[in-house]
């Protein structure tokens, strides 16, 4: 049962480092959601670019624990879902976005989110603990004498939201999420440009001002995480 606002997020919390070996890292928490992200650094970039190509990369991997959810998922071994692949191009486009790759050149930065615990929004989440650890691991290449200049452009943040029950909420716990008659997830910049706005109609079509409530509740709380990226 929501305690809270439609127009709140959950508890949110960013624990740095959380892990020894990535050059940046953090446990994210959006309510029970929780997710470890980090950033790994390799000399090269993908050989499918071309010699000429002066950019470099950044690339994403995601995975759910098998106990993350509710009911036990298998291990993705030797083939990873549809679902999976969706979530981890959604991940790497997202940190594209605000990256001047030809800032980084011969660099590849991959960013792992693995799932530890899901309760709705763990692809959002991924996201902003994304590029909290791909912002740290910037920072240290920057440090090393790596990068020359800083390649992020701006921060991004994502929240999901939705239609539940006819009302427009922010950020979907998993009942929430289940039951929604329309779902989303929204990828914005801190100066409020789009990356993402994937929003589907899980049953019946819904009105072009719903959509438009369901933008507007989602740049609110994206302002917020950013704030709180700010505050850190």
């Amino acid at each position: 049962m929501r305690t809270r606002k439609n127009d709140e997020l959950r508890q949110i919390t960013f624990i740095k480092d959380f892990t020894k070996h990535a050059l940046g890292s953090y446990l994210v928490e959006f309510g029970d959601t929780r997710v470890i992200t980090t950033a790994s650094v390799e000399e090269g970039k993908p050989k499918w670019m071309d010699k000429e190509d002066n950019r470099g990369w950044i690339t994403a991997e995601y995975s759910l624990l098998p106990s993350a959810p509710n009911t036990r998922c298998q291990r993705e071994r030797t083939k990873i879902s549809g679902r999976t692949q969706e979530i981890q191009r959604l991940i790497g486009r997202s940190l594209r976005a605000c990256v001047d790759l030809t800032k980084m050149p011969d660099l590849t930065i991959t960013i792992d989110a693995d799932v530890i615990q899901a309760d709705g929004g763990t692809r959002t989440a991924s996201i902003c603990g994304g590029f909290l650890a791909l912002k740290e691991a910037i920072a240290k290449l920057i440090a090393n004498g790596v990068l020359k200049e800083n390649p992020i452009i701006e921060p991004i943040a994502a929240i999901s939201a939705g239609i539940v029950n006819g009302e427009v909420k922010l950020d979907l716990d998993y009942e929430e999420d289940s039951s929604a008659q329309v779902d989303a997830n929204i990828v914005l910049t801190k100066s409020g440009k789009i990356i993402e706005f994937q929003t589907t109609a899980e049953g019946e079509p819904y009105e072009q001002n719903q959509l438009l409530q369901i933008f507007n509740i989602a740049k609110k709380g994206i302002d917020e995480i950013i704030e709180k990226y700010d505050n850190m």
